[in-house]
């Protein structure tokens, strides 16, 4: 609710800032919904939905500073802690995921990623027993 002595711009970019935010929260959303994965799962929100709060913290910071009812240090410190907890937040949650990985599925050489080894060999002190002789090698 905008007052009668407030610029028709300054209302045109809150409103853009709205937008801005609630777009990004929604993609953020979807994804989170949509994506099949909990790596691909996790990016989702992490990164949209906290750029979708900050296009909203942003066009609070303009409307009230612009009023002057008071001073925009609270949004600054939401802004704050948001964006210093997503990624932290995400990174425990990756590293929860990466260290349960081996107890719902063993990695498999060939089927994920030709380099990884099974779960559990360390290729440093184990190598991996040769391989087969390449029949179409010259002899």
């Amino acid at each position: 609710m905008a007052s009668a002595d407030m610029p028709i711009w300054i209302e045109l970019m809150i409103s853009l800032l709205l937008i801005f935010g609630g777009a990004f929260a929604l993609v953020g959303a979807i994804g989170l919904v949509r994506l099949r994965d909990l790596y691909m799962r996790l990016h989702a929100p992490t990164k949209a939905s906290t750029l979708g709060v900050g296009g909203a913290l942003l066009a609070s910071m303009v409307f009230f500073g612009w009023q002057g009812e008071r001073l925009v240090i609270h949004e600054l410190l939401i802004t704050l802690f948001v964006f210093m907890t997503a990624p932290i937040s995400a990174h425990l949650v990756m590293k929860s995921a990466l260290e349960l990985e081996p107890l719902r599925r063993p990695r498999q050489p060939g089927r994920d990623h030709p380099s990884i080894p099974p779960y559990g060999v360390d290729t440093a002190i184990n190598p991996p027993p040769p391989g087969p002789a390449d029949p179409v090698a010259p002899r």
